[in-house]
C-alpha cells in the first residue's frame, strides 16, 4: 500500500526580508490515502495495518533498512519482511509491547547521525519485552505513523481481552446515535431520506462543512455500492457521517486516553483534563458535567461516556480555547500609578476635518471606544456651535471599560472658539470630567482605580495673558506638546525632564523622534516612562494612515502609542491582541522590570535579561479547520493550499518566526503536525501571532490570523479562532495546536541560536554583578558573586535532572511530572510479570521505590527520579537558604545607597557618562539580586 503524494510550494525568506519562490517539493495530507480513506474508527486502523506498508527500520548503528510491516489477521503479531532472520523471528508479539512512543524519543532515534534526516512526526518507537528494548521505525508521512501508533496503542490497551473486543460486532455508541438521527429524519419510515435533507442534517451537525463536499461524499459512496438516485439509506448516511465528521488527530487523542474502547469515561476524561490540559482541582463530577454538556447521544450522557463527537465538541468549545478565560475579566492590579500601564490609544479616529465638531465620522469614535480604546484623539476646528462628538463620547465613554478615558485635544481654532469648547465640555460631560488640581506633594499620577469613570483632558493649557492670535496650534507644533510661548515645558532631554518635569505633565513624540530615543538612549527612555506618561503618534509622512509598530515603543515603556484604528493589518492585530489580556479594559500593567524604581532594563536587549526568568514556548501546529479562500484572491476554485506562520513579537531578543509546510488541496481539514520552539526572554512583553496564508493565490494570500499575549496562553490541546483582516472572527474557522511552556533551563534548545540548554558545569552562563566604579558599592556587591554562582548551579542541576528523568520516560523536556508518572504507571500495567512500585506521599518529597527486581530501563528511571529528588532537596533545604541570606545581606544595604548614589559617585570623581554608567551598573546589580 502506498500514498499518492501531492505537491507543495515552499517559500524562502532572506535576511533582507525578501521572499523568493522555490521549486515544488513533495508533501502529503491525511486525506491523500487511497480512496480518500479516513481513519475514523479503530476498525479502519486495523484494516490499514493488516494491509501493511513500507517503513524504515532503524538500527542502533544508525543505519536504516526498508521493510514492509503488517499486522497479522488475528491481531496478535506484528511482522516485517524481507529480513535476514527467519520469518518466525521477524515478528513481534503484540502482548509483549509495553509502550508506543511517537517522535524521536529513544537513544537510537536521538542519535546525531539520524536526528536531522527525518521530521519528528515521522518517527515512532515500539518498546517491548521484559528488558524494554526498542523497535525504532520511520514512516513515509506523519499520517502513516499516526495510524500505526493509534492502532498499536489500542491493541496494547486491549491485548488482555478476547480479539472480538476490537471488532465491530456491535453498533458503537456513535453509530447508534447517528442512526437515531437518521430515523428521526425518515418521516415516511421507508428507510430513505432525500439527498438534500441528508446533506442539511450533516451540515447542521458540522456548520463549517461545505455542502458540495457532503454531496460529493454521498455520491461517491452510492457509486461504490452501485446505488444511484437522490435517496440515501441509513447505512450510507452513517458511513458518510463517520467519514466526513471524524477528525483523525482528535480520534488519535481519544484512543490514546481511552480505557473503554472508542469513548472516554469520566476517569479517562479526568486524566486528559488534568495531565494534558493542565487544569488543577479536576474531579469526576466536573468531568461528568463535561459529558452532559457536550456528548450528543442520550445513551452516552446517561452512562457518562464521551464519544468522538462529544470529545470533538468539547475541544472546540470555549473551555479548550487557547486564551486563558481568567484574562477575559480585569485580572491585573489597577491601583498602580497611571504611568505604570500601557493604554489603548487611537490616533485620528475621525478622518474628516471639515470644521469644529462638524461632519466628523462619528461611527469611528464609537467603534474605537467599543474596541477598548482609552485614549482618543479629538481634532478641533473652527466651525458652527454644535457638538455631536462630545455627545457620542459622553454616551459611549464607559460602555466597554469603566477605567479613565483620556481625550487628546488637537486644537486648530481661535481662543474664542476654545472657550466655547470648554463650556460645551463642562456642560455635556458634567461630573465625568476630571477637574481636580494635581497634588504637588505626590510624585506619581493617580491610579486607574482612583480615576474610574473619569474623563481626562490632555491639551495645551493657555495662560490667562494669551492673546486671540496665539491660540491656534499647527500640526508641526503638536509634536512639541507644550510650546515655550504658551508657558509650559518642552521635551529637550532626559536629564532636564528628570529635574524639571512635573509628574502630571505629558509629552508627545512623533515616531521619528521616539525611534531615535529608543535606539540611542534605551535605558533613559525606560526610566523616563517610570514616572511620566509619553504619547507616541505617527509621523505626518504616513499619508496612507498606516500604523507604527507599537512593540517598538512598548519595549521602551511608552504608555500611549496612538494607532489608526481604521487601518487593519499586522500592527492593529498586535495592538488589539495585546489589550485583550486584562478584560479588554484598555489598560495593561507594564512588566515589573519597567516599573520598579531601582531596576535595569534596556529596550534593545538581545539576550536574556537580569531579573527575568526566560521561558521556552513549545508549539505543535496540528491541523486547521474550514479555512476559506482569501477574500481578495483571484485564483479559481475554492481549494486553498494553506501554510502557517507562528510569530513572536516582543523585545528584539524574542522576535522570531517559523513556518509550516504547505498542505496541498486540502483546506477543509489540513494536517500540518509540525513543532516549533521559541525562547522568550521577557514573557510579560511577548505576543504570539498565528497567520494563515494561501500558497495557491493570485492577488491576496491572507486567510486569517490570531494574536495572543504570551501571558494568556493555556497549555495543552487548544483551538485557535481565526480572525479576518478587519478583525471579525471567521465562523467555524480554527487551528488545532498543542502548547507547552517550560523554564529555559528545563530542556530543549534555544532554536535561534542552537544553544543546548543542558550545559556542562564549565560552560554554564552566570548572571553576575557589574562594577560601578564606586568603591564602597562595589565591595558590597562583590560579596554576592559566589552565592549567585552557587544558586545558578543549584537551579541548573535540578533542571538537568528533570530533563534526564523525562527523556528516560520517553517524553520531551516540555512534558510535566504528571505525564511522567502516567507513563511509568502504564509500563507497570502492561507488564506480563507482576511489578510493584510504591510512592510514599507521607514525606515532604514523595519517594518512588520498586519492590523486588525490575527491568533495567525502569531501574534507570527510578534512579533518575531519585536524582531529581536529591537535587531539589539540596536546593531547598541545605544550600539555598544560606545563599539567599548572603544575597539579602547585599540587597538591602545596596538599596540604601539609592538616594545618595549620585552624590557618592560625584564625590569619587565620576561625572558625565561615567557617572551615568555607574548608575546603570548599580541598577543592573539590584535587578540581579532581587530575583535570587
Amino acid at each position: 500500500m502506498h500514498l499518492a503524494p501531492n505537491e507543495e510550494r515552499a517559500n524562502i525568506f532572506f535576511l533582507d526580508g525578501s521572499k523568493q519562490r522555490q521549486v515544488r517539493k513533495k508533501t502529503v495530507s491525511f486525506s491523500s490515502m487511497p480512496n480518500d480513506r479516513k481513519i475514523s474508527s479503530t476498525a479502519a486502523c486495523m484494516a490499514f495495518m493488516m494491509e501493511g506498508c513500507e517503513m524504515k527500520k532503524v538500527r542502533s548503528n544508525s543505519r536504516m533498512y526498508n521493510r514492509y510491516f503488517l499486522l497479522d489477521p488475528d491481531m496478535h503479531w506484528l511482522r516485517w519482511e524481507p529480513s535476514k532472520k527467519d520469518s518466525d523471528k521477524a515478528k513481534l508479539e503484540i502482548k509483549s509491547i509495553k509502550e508506543v512512543r511517537l517522535g524521536k524519543k529513544t537513544p537510537v532515534l536521538r542519535s546525531n547521525g539520524l536526528s536531522d534526516q527525518f521530521p519528528d512526526e515521522c518517527a515512532f518507537s515500539i518498546i517491548y519485552g521484559d528488558n524494554y528494548e526498542s523497535l525504532d521505525l520511520v514512516g513515509s508521512t506523519a499520517d502513516v505513523v499516526s495510524t500505526w501508533v493509534m492502532g498499536l496503542r489500542y491493541l496494547v490497551s486491549y491485548g488482555r481481552h478476547p480479539v472480538d473486543m476490537v471488532e465491530q460486532s456491535q453498533p458503537s455508541l456513535r453509530t447508534s446515535w447517528i442512526g437515531s438521527v437518521f430515523e428521526l429524519a425518515d418521516m415516511e419510515k421507508d428507510g430513505y431520506i432525500d439527498l438534500f435533507r441528508a446533506t442539511q442534517i450533516i451540515k447542521g451537525l458540522n456548520p463549517g462543512m461545505k455542502e458540495s463536499r457532503i454531496e460529493l461524499k454521498f455520491k461517491e459512496l452510492q457509486k461504490a455500492k452501485d446505488q444511484y438516485g437522490e435517496d440515501i439509506n441509513m447505512d450510507t448516511f452513517v458511513e458518510a457521517y463517520c467519514e466526513l465528521c471524524t477528525r483523525p488527530e482528535i480520534f488519535f487523542l481519544l484512543v490514546q486516553f481511552s480505557s473503554n474502547k472508542e469513548y472516554l469515561d469520566s476517569k479517562d476524561l479526568m486524566l486528559f483534563v488534568e495531565v494534558e490540559q493542565g487544569v488543577e482541582g479536576v474531579n469526576e463530577d466536573m468531568c461528568r458535567e463535561i459529558v452532559q454538556k457536550f456528548e450528543p447521544s442520550a445513551e452516552g450522557r446517561e452512562r457518562g461516556y464521551l464519544s468522538i463527537d462529544g470529545f470533538t465538541h468539547y475541544l472546540l468549545s470555549s473551555e479548550c480555547h487557547i486564551f486563558d478565560p481568567q484574562h477575559k475579566r480585569v485580572c491585573q492590579d489597577m491601583t498602580q500609578p497611571l504611568s505604570h500601564y500601557y493604554i489603548n490609544s487611537s490616533h485620528n479616529a475621525s478622518l474628516l476635518e471639515d470644521h469644529f465638531w462638524g461632519s466628523s465620522d462619528i461611527s469611528s469614535y464609537i467603534r474605537a471606544l467599543r474596541m477598548g480604546c482609552r485614549s482618543l484623539e479629538v481634532i478641533v476646528w473652527d466651525g458652527p456651535d454644535n457638538e455631536p462628538v462630545l455627545d457620542i463620547i459622553n454616551q459611549y465613554a464607559f460602555e466597554s471599560s469603566e477605567y479613565p478615558l483620556i481625550l487628546c485635544l488637537v486644537t486648530h481654532c481661535c481662543i474664542h472658539q476654545q472657550r466655547v469648547i470648554a463650556q460645551h465640555m463642562k456642560k455635556i460631560l458634567g461630573d465625568k470630567l476630571y477637574v481636580d488640581l494635581p497634588n504637588k506633594e505626590e510624585i506619581y499620577l493617580p491610579s486607574p482605580e482612583q480615576l474610574r469613570g473619569k474623563i481626562l483632558i490632555k491639551g495645551k493649557r493657555l495662560p490667562p495673558s494669551c492673546t486671540e492670535t496665539e491660540g491656534d496650534v499647527t500640526d508641526e507644533e503638536e509634536g512639541l506638546e507644550m510650546s515655550r510661548r504658551l508657558g509650559s515645558v518642552q521635551f529637550r532631554d532626559f536629564d532636564i525632564s528628570k529635574k524639571e518635569q512635573k509628574y502630571w505633565e505629558i509629552c508627545s513624540f512623533n515616531e521619528v523622534d521616539a525611534n531615535r530615543f529608543a535606539n540611542e538612549f534605551p535605558e533613559d527612555f525606560v526610566c523616563y516612562n517610570k514616572r511620566f506618561l509619553s504619547r507616541i503618534y505617527p509621523t505626518p509622512m504616513r499619508i496612507d494612515a498606516s500604523n507604527i509598530n507599537p512593540q517598538d515603543f512598548w519595549k521602551c515603556g511608552c504608555q500611549i502609542v496612538a494607532m489608526n484604528y481604521q487601518t487593519p493589518g499586522l500592527m492593529m492585530d498586535l495592538n488589539l491582541g495585546w489589550f485583550r489580556q486584562n478584560g479588554n479594559c484598555g489598560y495593561v500593567l507594564r512588566p515589573a522590570i519597567m516599573r520598579e524604581e531601582v531596576s535595569y532594563f534596556s529596550a534593545n536587549a538581545r539576550d536574556s535579561l537580569p531579573g527575568v526568568s526566560a521561558q521556552l514556548l513549545h508549539i505543535k501546529v496540528i491541523s486547521g479547520q474550514n479555512l476559506p479562500k482569501p477574500r481578495g484572491s483571484a485564483a479559481k476554485g475554492d481549494v486553498v493550499e494553506p501554510y502557517i506562520y507562528a510569530e513572536i513579537h516582543g523585545i528584539p531578543a524574542d522576535c522570531a518566526e517559523q513556518r509550516t509546510k504547505t498542505v496541498s488541496q486540502n483546506g477543509d481539514n489540513p494536517v500540518f503536525d509540525e513543532s516549533f520552539e521559541f525562547q522568550i526572554n521577557l514573557p510579560e512583553l511577548a505576543a504570539l501571532r498565528f497567520v494563515v496564508l494561501d500558497d495557491d493565490y493570485i492577488g491576496d494570500e491572507f486567510i486569517g490570523q490570531y494574536t495572543i499575549p504570551f501571558e494568556c496562553l493555556q497549555p495543552g490541546y487548544r483551538h485557535v479562532p481565526l480572525q479576518s483582516l478587519t478583525g471579525e472572527f471567521l465562523a467555524n474557522t480554527t487551528l488545532f495546536v498543542h502548547i507547552a511552556i517550560t523554564n529555559r533551563r528545563g530542556g530543549g534548545k534555544a532554536h535561534k541560536r542552537g544553544l543546548s540548554v543542558r550545559k556542562g558545569r564549565k560552560t554554564r552562563e552566570y548572571t553576575s554583578t557589574k562594577t560601578t566604579g564606586i568603591k564602597v558599592v562595589d565591595e558590597l556587591f562583590r560579596a554576592s558573586t559566589q552565592p549567585l554562582r552557587e544558586a545558578t548551579d543549584l537551579r541548573e542541576n535540578v533542571q538537568n535532572a528533570l530533563v534526564s528523568f523525562k527523556e528516560l520516560c520517553g517524553l520531551t523536556p516540555a512534558a510535566n511530572m504528571k505525564q511522567c508518572i502516567l507513563t511509568v504507571s502504564t509500563w507497570l500495567m502492561n507488564s506480563e510479570r507482576v511489578l510493584q512500585l510504591t510512592v510514599d506521599l507521607s514525606e515532604t518529597y514523595p519517594a518512588m521505590e520498586a519492590q523486588g527486581p525490575v527491568p533495567e530501563l525502569l531501574r534507570k528511571v527510578l534512579t533518575a527520579y531519585d536524582m531529581v529528588e536529591d537535587t531539589v532537596k539540596r536546593m531547598i533545604n541545605n544550600t539555598a537558604p544560606k545563599q539567599q541570606k548572603s544575597v539579602v545581606c547585599c540587597l538591602f544595604p545596596g538599596l540604601d545607597f539609592h538616594v545618595d548614589l549620585h552624590r557618592i559617585g560625584a564625590r569619587e570623581g565620576l561625572k558625565g557618562r561615567k557617572l551615568q554608567k555607574a548608575m546603570e551598573s548599580y541598577a543592573w546589580n539590584i535587578t540581579v539580586l532581587k530575583v535570587r
